[in-house]
């Protein structure tokens, strides 16, 4: 966003617009104000990040006019109406039409401060969910599941973007729920396999008596209920893409098979001598360390080695909490479209709990949350007991300080990546002067460049 000013304010009486300018700026505000509506209009748009305020008694474009006007420009500009004693039926009926609220003659200068605090934390609301919706759309770039701007996620980006083509196994390592099989789907829609089948196996859900079938196919007769030919997952990826979940429950037995069809590229099915060329692209995933599992003996040492061409490791929630506002923000629009419910996003207050929360479910246990709260709607608790009912031992919030410290993280990331790295756009929106911008920077390891486009 440019340089604006945070407030600008109509009246055609030469001496109230200096005794509000002057009240204005004093509580640290920056104003601009004009006689006619018609020298306003052009300062607005729908990236100004202000708030209107104009008399409705104006010569030339009154301000229910310069209301309806800067409606169709943005609807959720806030605009104050400032009336006379006769205009308040007139004002309330505006405040129906969509102005955001009205001030009667005379009025105190802590009455007008009051108001237009609470119409610019309405509008810096406004434009965090704007920036939020850009910064998403933004992210189809690699498609919309990896979604994030923390440096972590954007190495990764980065990373897939570079091996996506190559065609080499890869091994995906994260936790549970941090997203491993949106990471594989990602690799598969970015590479020119992507017009071939994707396709998952869940190592740990395929019965031990079935999973050799389950890959490999069967011809019919090759065991008792074969009566029929099958093709298995590797020759169905043929060409595309076999993506291995939870691979460390694979049985010892299929190991040994899936390691000398990772060697060799063809396959048998059961019952069958005769050996399918196939092309595949394997990539695996764990929540473990396997080279610890091979040496533990629980994992074939020659497979890890096999499977472990190139690594994605991605990162826990709780290591990358800058991101939990974009998450929550696209969960929330996914739910939305989902149960076909509106629900506004949260205040800072309830932000600040999310970014205080560890997240042992990671991205999975964010996005059930989420869909909690557009179920429930702007009834919904935000109390820790509530906000994350069965999670006793995770539940706990952080220290203050430590709270404190990630939120503001969270909204110097959200402004940096809002204003491509614009260290004067950030100031702006953030309000803060440039020194200070840039020791917070350096506190919490940022750095301009990393923004950019």
């Amino acid at each position: 966003m440019s340089q604006s000013p945070h407030v600008i304010f109509v009246d055609d009486e030469q001496h109230i617009r200096a005794a509000n300018r002057q009240t204005l700026e004093l509580a640290g505000l920056t104003a601009q104000v004009f006689d006619r509506a018609e020298r306003a209009l052009p300062l607005l748009s729908r990236d100004w990040p202000g708030v209107l305020i104009t008399d409705i008694r104006l010569p030339g474009i009154d301000g229910l006019e310069l209301l309806a006007q800067a409606q169709a420009i943005d609807p959720d500009l806030p605009v104050i109406l400032i009336t006379g004693h006769g205009d308040i039926s007139t004002a309330v009926n505006a405040m129906r039409a969509g102005a955001y609220d009205f001030i009667e003659k005379p009025y105190p200068a802590e009455r007008l401060l009051d108001t237009v605090q609470r119409a610019l934390d309405k509008r810096a609301l406004v434009m965090e969910n704007r920036n939020l919706r850009v910064e998403l759309m933004a992210n189809t770039a690699l498609g919309p599941r990896i979604i994030g701007h923390s440096p972590a996620m954007r190495r990764l980006r980065a990373t897939i973007s570079q091996i996506a083509d190559t065609g080499a196994d890869v091994l995906i390592l994260g936790e549970t729920g941090t997203g491993k099989e949106l990471v594989a789907r990602s690799l598969h829609e970015h590479s020119n396999r992507r017009d071939r089948n994707f396709v998952p196996v869940n190592c740990g859900a395929v019965p031990e008596s079935m999973i050799e079938s389950e890959l490999f196919g069967h011809e019919a007769g090759a065991f008792t209920g074969a009566k029929a030919r099958r093709i298995g997952k590797f020759e169905h990826a043929h060409e595309g893409t076999l993506f291995l979940d939870e691979i460390e429950s694979m049985p010892a037995p299929a190991q040994v098979q899936l390691l000398r069809v990772l060697q060799e590229r063809t396959i048998e099915r059961l019952g069958s001598n005769q050996l399918i060329p196939l092309d595949f692209r394997v990539v695996a995933a764990t929540k473990i360390d396997l080279r610890e599992a091979a040496t533990a003996g629980d994992f074939r040492e020659d497979l890890y080695y096999r499977l472990n061409v190139l690594t994605l490791h991605i990162p826990p929630l709780r290591e990358r909490r800058e991101d939990i506002p974009l998450l929550f923000h696209h969960f929330l629009l996914v739910a939305q479209d989902r149960f076909q419910r509106d629900a506004p996003f949260p205040e800072q207050d309830q932000i600040s709990r999310l970014l205080g929360h560890d997240w042992p479910g990671n991205v999975r246990e964010l996005r059930n949350l989420t869909e909690r709260y557009v179920l429930i709607g702007e009834q919904y608790d935000w109390s820790l007991e509530t906000l994350f009912a069965g999670d006793p031992d995770s539940g706990l919030p952080q220290t203050l300080p430590t709270q404190v410290e990630c939120f503001e993280r969270s909204l110097i990331v959200q402004a940096l990546a809002a204003n491509k790295g614009s260290i004067k756009d950030t100031m702006t929106t953030l309000g803060i002067p440039r020194k200070t911008l840039y020791d917070k920077m350096q506190k919490h390891g940022l750095d301009k460049d990393d923004y950019k486009d």
